[in-house]
């Protein structure tokens, strides 16, 4: 039995930018609680929370680490992030199973561009969040202008709990205990500003502040301060140093003390139904309720296999309930329970509301279900995150015979463990395609399939996801008779296509009236334009962003049949298509090119030269910038090459999906041509 109840839990992911310290950070919270004996080394590859051989090499968190440790009668389970923006799929995943989240900025590096990706994403949740600032005893670091630049990017909010003191060796108390020094600022004016933000959500908090001004005591604070952090009207800022464990008792008190717990913080919103019926509900942290649980993270183990990791929002979990996954119709018993603390899998007798647990070899399990134990709530899953779209992809085949179907069953377990990780096979190109976030992404997935799979594959650049849309309206019609000496075939279908806005995608009405096409023929409509959309008639790439309206037909008493209003209604749209202006579309991403200060002129002269628009630059740390652009995927093809060669291999790069634009005339008319020629070839 666990020995702590809900209101004793509280639930925290870090994330922040890669470099910022999270994995040393969590080193000493697990040494400062008593369950390590010294902090583990990054350098040595001795942390707990990196412990895939993949992580020490690269000396980096890829994946998304479970742990937890006892604190000031509390228990507090902890994930640690990834902060590359080439793995932000772990590491958005960990928003949807805690209470806080708490941004860890790197005091030499400053804001950077994934502080500004959680801060946004965690907001959105409607997640209790704090500012960590570590590395404060660095060489170089401008901590003033740091909270400044925090509150100017953040918001006026972002107010510090605590200062450096001493030349940053030690940290001072603002909130509970306001009487030392600091390095900077004013503890007693970063009490009072404290104070002013938390009583602003509490009328007669604020009545009684206004008679007794500073004689509040800290317990008066305690509910209006949850409240401010569940309003995101208060993000409390502190100061650390993980390489000297400055500041880390204090953030751990702040944890058990201010920290909401699960009963405290904004439950989840869920989604109860499909469509229009759907409704929304929030689930109830009460271990005595009927189960709800989210599974948030998949996990394929060499040694005990699939592992579904789970946060409880509702009800109580033991080995012997009977839990459904979604919509599934049979129930399995876990049988065994599991706390992950990281490579390490504890047994446990239950999980209560706010626990995160994962059970193993339960094959249906994937990522996003919501696991359940009643038929009442089969139709429910949580409202979905929003994960940047993986762009870049590398078509991919096996070195070795015979492993061709080996290959996607590989393929298929690093995806089932990374959102961001999509595999695609092309039916017009025949290429099995991979799809991540950026070069360092794919090196990862190649390499953990080589080490941990033995499995050596070939890569080379996919071709590009073109679309084709329409731009203007147009109608269609077609005829489709056969008559070959019994029964026959006859289908007639009038269409009108219109073009909708940009990433709308495809929308069928059915104007049909007084029966000319008789309603058990429509879905046979809808099939026969669907097969256009998968296969454009310009270059065969998919069709996006068109509505089809069906307003006329006719029908035969005896020959009309599915296969005869199919094959009308795919003539018909193609018939549409090519009065309306067809067009193809090409993918523009936004693009982040991370390079040392001298090399930016070469770097935004390249870029422009590959049609791109420079959106900006930032300032990171000393001596490197970022260049923000938007440019077309196709132009990107040797990128990484050529970066490596303009900058001596110290830049790097992640692109994200922004939006389709219409392609040059000229490459639209040489792109239909390489089609025509590919498909006689195939003929």
């Amino acid at each position: 039995m666990s020995n702590y109840t809900t209101e004793q839990l509280r639930t925290i992911a870090l994330v922040g930018h890669s470099a910022s310290g999270k994995t040393t950070l969590t080193e000493q919270l697990l040494h400062r609680t008593g369950v390590t004996g010294a902090p583990g080394s990054v350098e040595k590859g001795t942390t707990v929370s990196d412990f895939d051989p993949l992580e020490k090499q690269y000396q980096h968190s890829l994946n998304s680490s479970l742990l937890h440790f006892p604190h000031r009668n509390t228990h507090i389970h902890l994930i640690d992030t990834p902060g590359y923006p080439n793995f932000m799929g772990p590491a958005i995943s960990a928003l949807d199973a805690v209470e806080t989240a708490v941004v860890v900025i790197n005091a030499q590096n400053g804001i950077e561009l994934t502080t500004h990706r959680m801060m946004s994403t965690a907001q959105k949740r409607h997640l209790c969040r704090m500012v960590v600032i570590n590395k404060i005893d660095a060489d170089n670091v401008d901590l003033p202008g740091l909270l400044a630049d925090i509150q100017e990017t953040f918001g006026r909010e972002c107010l510090p709990i605590n200062l450096p003191a001493k030349n940053a060796t030690v940290v001072t108390d603002c909130f509970f205990n306001p009487s030392g020094d600091a390095d900077f600022s004013s503890v007693a004016a970063a009490h009072s500003a404290l104070v002013d933000q938390v009583v602003e959500v509490d009328e007669k908090l604020m009545e009684l502040y206004l008679e007794q001004g500073e004689s509040i005591q800290p317990e008066q604070l305690h509910e209006p301060f949850e409240k401010a952090l569940r309003d995101g009207h208060l993000i409390p800022v502190c100061f650390v140093s993980a390489r000297t464990g400055a500041g880390v008792p204090e953030l751990l008190d702040i944890f058990a003390r201010l920290a909401p717990n699960p009963i405290e913080g904004n439950p989840p919103l869920f989604v109860k139904g499909e469509g229009k019926d759907a409704e929304e509900f929030r689930s109830i942290p009460a271990p005595k309720m009927h189960v709800i649980a989210h599974v948030f993270k998949v996990v394929v183990d060499p040694f005990i296999g699939k592992l579904g990791v789970f946060r409880v929002h509702q009800g109580t979990v033991t080995p012997n309930t009977p839990l459904y996954v979604g919509e599934t119709s049979k129930p399995f018993k876990a049988g065994h329970l599991y706390m992950l603390q990281g490579k390490e899998y504890k047994e446990v007798k239950q999980l209560v509301p706010g626990d995160i647990g994962a059970v193993a070899k339960v094959e249906q399990i994937a990522f996003d279900a919501v696991l359940h134990d009643s038929h009442d709530e089969d139709r429910i899953h949580l409202l979905p995150l929003e994960f940047p779209q993986p762009m870049y992809g590398l078509a991919v085949e096996p070195k070795r015979r015979g492993d061709e179907q080996r290959i996607f069953e590989v393929l298929h377990k690093l995806e089932m463990e990374d959102p961001c990780f999509v595999v695609e096979r092309h039916p017009t190109t025949h290429e099995t395609v991979i799809n991540g976030l950026g070069d360092l992404h794919m090196r990862v997935m190649l390499e953990r399939m080589q080490k941990q799979y033995n499995l050596e594959i070939v890569t080379k650049p996919p071709k590009i996801p073109y679309r084709e849309t329409v731009m203007a309206k147009a109608d269609g019609h077609f005829r489709h008779k056969k008559q070959s000496g019994g029964a026959g075939q006859f289908g007639e279908v009038f269409l009108r296509i219109e073009p909708l806005a940009r990433s709308a995608g495809f929308e069928f009405v059915n104007d049909i009236h007084g029966g000319t096409i008789p309603t058990q023929f429509i879905p046979a409509v809808e099939k026969g334009i669907r097969e256009v959309l998968a296969s454009g008639p310009l270059a065969s790439f998919p069709v996006h962003d068109v509505r089809v309206i069906v307003y006329d037909g006719k029908s035969h008493a005896v020959d009309s049949k599915e296969i005869a209003f199919v094959t009308a209604a795919r003539k018909a749209f193609i018939d549409a298509i090519s009065k309306a202006r067809p067009v193809l579309l090409e993918p523009i991403v936004a693009t982040e090119v991370t390079v040392p200060d001298s090399f930016i002129g070469a770097v935004t002269g390249d870029l422009s030269s590959r049609r791109g628009q420079i959106t900006g630059t930032r300032g990171l740390s000393a001596g490197t910038s970022a260049v923000m652009a938007i440019v077309p995927l196709s132009e990107l093809r040797d990128y990484q090459t050529r970066l490596k060669s303009l900058t001596g291999g110290h830049g790097s790069y992640s692109i994200e999906l922004s939006h389709y634009e219409p392609v040059l005339p000229g490459m639209q008319a040489e792109l239909m041509r390489m089609y025509k020629v590919h498909a006689k070839e195939e003929d």
